[in-house]
């Protein structure tokens, strides 16, 4: 397909994950990639498309990622801010550095993405797109995770206001709202809720990590790739402001 004809996208958190798997997919349908992550990822990036780091806590970490894809492949079409952290601690504990940190690049970043990139996705020949990786936890809480569960709630509620406003103007906005993925968030997830919990290692993954979930398996990357896919494919263009769970029942309780 001519580089004209491609659609490009900016995949965020693209070094490992989540990330990954949505930039190797996307890639994988002929869509150009703006494969974004922090300098020492982008560094070691060896997947599809095109490796550029950025600090997205920063208003000109998002402003450059955004002139960075424009002018790579000459038109953007797809935002995917995928990019978080994780931080559990309770909340009389709760660093104030960390929770500013959560909000920046997961709330704060998908804002500044699509404020920059409106421009270009309004001239998205087939439609512009914005998907939000959130997760179950945009639509329910946890204990010890008060920066993080804020911070994809209010993303949701981003998402949700990109769709009004784009109705219009051929540009839709999804989230998807994952439960537990097998990524390296989640795997350094289990030392830390061992601790808050009181609970040894082995049984932090049945009894803390998937206790939410009726179906107890860690959901694999290159399932949220696929939903992705699709939510961005020609068949996904009547999803917009709304979350889409792939949770294993956890939000069926």
């Amino acid at each position: 397909m001519p580089r004209s004809q491609r659609r490009a996208a900016i995949v965020t958190g693209a070094a490992g994950g989540i990330g990954s798997a949505i930039a190797a997919r996307l890639d994988k349908d002929g869509v150009d990639v703006l494969a974004v992550d922090l300098a020492s990822a982008a560094a070691t990036y060896s997947g599809p498309g095109v490796s550029h780091a950025a600090d997205l806590t920063t208003r000109e970490g998002n402003r450059d990622t955004v002139r960075a894809a424009v002018e790579t492949f000459g038109r953007l079409d797809i935002i995917v801010a995928n990019a978080g952290f994780q931080h559990v601690a309770p909340v009389a504990d709760f660093p104030e550095d960390r929770w500013d940190a959560l909000l920046a690049l997961m709330l704060t970043s998908p804002f500044l993405l699509a404020k920059y990139g409106w421009p270009a996705l309004l001239e998205a020949p087939q439609g512009g797109r914005f998907l939000v990786i959130a997760s179950a936890h945009a639509l329910v809480a946890s204990p010890f995770k008060a920066g993080y569960v804020a911070a994809k709630h209010g993303a949701l509620g981003l998402v949700k206001t990109l769709a009004l406003e784009g109705a219009d103007h051929g540009i839709s906005a999804c989230a998807i709202c994952p439960g537990y993925v097998r990524t390296r968030l989640v795997q350094q997830q289990i030392a830390t809720q061992a601790k808050a919990h009181g609970l040894s290692e082995d049984r932090v993954l049945d009894d803390v990590i998937l206790t939410a979930q009726p179906v107890k398996r860690l959901i694999e990357p290159e399932e949220v790739a696929e939903l992705a896919a699709f939510l961005l494919g020609p068949h996904g263009r009547s999803f917009t402001g709304t979350p889409v769970s792939i949770d294993q029942g956890w939000t069926a309780r």
